[in-house]
């Protein structure tokens, strides 16, 4: 997991070819404009959602992880508290997924283990397969708009 802002991209670029063009669109499209829906950028290989919604509870929220992408998490306005959750043990709560690529995990069986940290407007977080996370989460109602760049590995 890498949290930073879109200012300093340039660090993780060299990851790889995609994380490069990934974090080159979100620094040159305007994101405020555009519609909430899905955008292909490279084919099923990165692919881009724009979502609106209001953050929710953490104990509201399960935790999920992917397998075959990065989640690049930027907020474009507002902000939300993502939950992290260190892979171990954990058992899922809903199996993995292999068509929408992810296992969820419930957050009362691991509060005890989570970290939270807050993802304000201009910022990204980069969730790498194993990286179990919560995104969307708030103890008030925020509005946030937040692009997912989904890479694949």
């Amino acid at each position: 997991m890498i949290v930073d802002t879109l200012a300093n991209r340039h660090i993780y670029q060299s990851l790889s070819p995609r994380l490069a063009t990934a974090l080159a669109h979100l620094a040159t499209t305007d994101f405020s404009q555009l519609p909430v829906g899905n955008y292909p950028l490279d084919g099923d290989n990165i692919f881009v959602i724009v979502n609106d919604y209001q953050t929710e509870p953490k104990s509201t929220k399960p935790f999920e992880v992917h397998q075959k992408y990065i989640d690049v998490q930027y907020v474009v306005s507002g902000e939300e508290e993502f939950g992290y959750l260190p892979l171990a043990d954990q058992t899922p709560s809903k199996a993995y997924f292999e068509k929408h690529d992810y296992a969820e995990f419930d957050y009362q069986s691991n509060k005890a283990d989570a970290s939270f940290v807050q993802l304000k407007a201009g910022m990204f977080a980069l969730f790498f397969p194993g990286d179990i996370h919560m995104p969307g989460a708030g103890d008030v109602a925020t509005a946030v708009r937040k692009v997912v760049i989904k890479v694949k590995i």
